[in-house]
């Protein structure tokens, strides 16, 4: 009997990638299972050649435990724009293992009826309920801590990804780090600017209650202000029917920078309204560095207005969550950890893929190896 079951899928459940096949191998319960093999990743020069190496030790490890079955689900807070690629790389994981998996979205959510984080809370509840060996979710925020810790105590680990509970009973975090993400934005937009001092204008979030766009930011602040900068945060507005407001308070704090505004730095996916800022503020000579790569920022980019992007290889962190959850079930999550050591930094529960730096003139090289795992963003 072999590992590849009939792949189960809800309305909200994308289509599974083809497995590769293998020879047959004898589980302890004396059944015949097909060993994990991994699809060929082509090389790209954004390949991440580190992850990618730990991803075939953990599976080698794995193989010498084999499962005969294995049931687990991604829950996700949205199936499309950031989240695609997640869903695409937990998809093709989930495949490759051959276990009985699903990647769901958010159910329809109305004024009037429960919240997001009720509703995913609800999908937490039904997937202990249907037997999950593992559940991977995105969760919204510390509403959802309870019912993570719901379903350890009923003997399912959990694995966040992308957004995490630190403080609830998960057992790892797959992601990029957002204070060494940020760090590593600043130090791109360094590269570029004349000697200090100088202003950095950072479009960033001063609030501790989003500690993933806080943590970002600090890192940014904290590696330009080393670098001799003065760096000022202009806290992000979200939705477009915020823009306008967004980009008049960013002209507002420029024009009164002391010292004079060198250069700026955005964190998130409405980077590109920086162009529209520096315009505004009669400053369009500014280098300027960007986060994600909404079309809007790539299209700035082919401008020459944003020198270089960063983005948080989504398709990883789906591809990574269903392969640590076998291997917590294969091998313990203790063994689990030890073979991901080389993606962990100070905190051994935090599994750090790590983020892409893309420059303007790599545009289209990037946009190759998204191709290339079936990734497009």
């Amino acid at each position: 009997m072999t590992m590849m079951r009939r792949y189960r899928m809800t309305v909200f459940g994308l289509a599974l990638m083809t497995a590769a096949c293998g020879s047959s191998e004898t589980s302890e319960s004396g059944e015949q299972v097909t060993p994990i093999k991994r699809a060929e990743t082509p090389q790209n020069e954004f390949t991440p050649l580190q992850l990618e190496a730990t991803v075939d030790a953990l599976v080698a490890v794995m193989n010498e435990s084999p499962l005969d079955e294995a049931q687990m689900v991604v829950l996700l807070k949205n199936l499309d724009d950031f989240f695609a690629p997640i869903a695409t790389g937990a998809n093709r994981a989930m495949g490759e293992l051959g276990v009985i998996g699903n990647v769901i979205g958010p159910n329809v959510v109305t004024t009037d009826g429960p919240s997001s984080q009720d509703l995913q809370n609800e999908q937490i509840a039904q997937a202990v309920a249907d037997g999950a060996d593992g559940i991977g979710v995105s969760p919204f925020d510390i509403a959802n801590a309870a019912a993570v810790d719901d379903a350890v105590a009923n003997g399912v680990p959990v694995v966040t990804l992308d957004s995490d509970l630190p403080d609830s009973k998960r057992s790892l975090y797959v992601g990029a780090l957002n204070k060494p993400a940020g760090a590593t934005s600043a130090k791109t937009l360094i590269a570029m600017l004349p000697p200090p001092p100088g202003t950095v204008l950072i479009h960033g979030n001063v609030t501790a209650d989003w500690a993933d766009g806080y943590d970002r930011t600090l890192g940014a602040q904290e590696a330009l202000a080393d670098a001799g900068y003065t760096p000022l945060v202009s806290q992000a507005v979200f939705g477009d029917t915020n823009e306008a407001f967004d980009v008049e308070w960013m002209r507002s704090q420029m024009v009164a920078a002391d010292p004079p505004i060198a250069g700026m730095l955005g964190l998130f996916n409405i980077s590109y309204r920086l162009v529209l800022a520096a315009d505004a503020a009669g400053m369009p000579e500014l280098p300027i560095v960007a986060f994600d790569f909404d079309p809007r920022t790539v299209d700035f980019m082919r401008q020459g207005r944003i020198k270089a992007t960063h983005t948080q290889r989504q398709y990883y962190e789906g591809y990574l969550v269903p392969y640590i959850l076998y291997g917590m079930k294969s091998i313990g999550l203790d063994a689990t950890r030890e073979i991901l050591t080389p993606l962990i930094e100070d905190d051994v529960s935090k599994i750090n893929i790590g983020i892409d730096v893309v420059p303007s003139d790599k545009i289209d090289a990037y946009n190759d190896f998204l191709v290339s795992i079936g990734s497009i963003q």
